[in-house]
């Protein structure tokens, strides 16, 4: 349940994002992973959802691992990878790889 504690802190207490991003829910993250993550995505109740990776194109290309990612939950029951331009926090093209933890989970996150 949310909040995660620490060192996870909420990405919009950080950056100029709203507290709840359609399609990825409220997102909190330890500084210390930032770019790749993991991101923690709750829904509007507080149950993890989906953990999220902004892993960006140029590192990628240049020869950037991440590896040993953590994972929010072992659970996945499906995965979107898709492309994002940039926004605050990741200011350089990046894919995002959302696992959703359950079957609902992505339509809990969509609004």
């Amino acid at each position: 349940m949310s909040p995660p504690g620490e060192p996870y802190i909420q990405v919009s207490d950080a950056l100029p994002l709203p507290e709840f991003i359609p399609g990825l829910g409220t997102l909190f993250v330890n500084p210390d992973t930032l770019p790749a993550g993991p991101f923690l995505a709750y829904d509007h109740d507080g149950k993890l959802s989906a953990t999220v990776y902004m892993t960006p194109l140029e590192d990628l290309r240049n020869g950037t691992s991440y590896d040993g990612l953590g994972v929010g939950n072992h659970t996945v029951s499906s995965v979107d990878i898709y492309y994002n331009a940039g926004h605050p926090g990741v200011d350089k093209p990046h894919a995002h790889v959302v696992l959703f933890h359950d079957e609902d989970a992505r339509s809990r996150l969509a609004e």
